[in-house]
């Protein structure tokens, strides 16, 4: 199946699973705010450090505004293959389409492994 059109890099299951633990981290110990709506928000006040998006949403144009306005703000965002999962990463029981990271809390460390990951990607 084709990636929707605003997954600008493919993301290995090893990296996306280490997203997936990243949200729940700061979901415990720092601070994430949930969903398309929110994550614009924190994202033009300059709030967010790390955007985390499902590929697997419908219609795909609801995320299609997000990459865009992250490398306008210069800040970091990956994909992850599942809305279902990632709204469990942040605590929510249904699914969340993105999340954005305010505060990582105790998980500082592996968001740069995850940075350094996402950069090797880009490339």
């Amino acid at each position: 199946m084709a990636k929707p059109m605003y997954v600008r890099f493919e993301t290995p299951k090893e990296v996306a699973d280490k997203i997936y633990q990243l949200v729940q981290m700061a979901r415990e110990t720092g601070k994430v705010k949930k969903g398309t709506n929110e994550v614009t928000k924190v994202l033009e006040r300059g709030d967010a450090k790390f955007v985390v998006m499902a590929e697997d949403v419908e219609p795909p144009e609801i995320l299609a505004h997000i990459p865009m306005l992250c490398e306008e703000k210069k800040i970091p965002y990956g994909y992850v293959p599942s809305k279902v999962s990632l709204g469990n990463a942040a605590g929510l029981e249904k699914q969340s389409a993105s999340v954005a990271i305010v505060d990582f809390g105790k998980g500082k460390p592996l968001m740069d492994e995850i940075e350094q990951a996402i950069k090797n990607l880009k490339k």
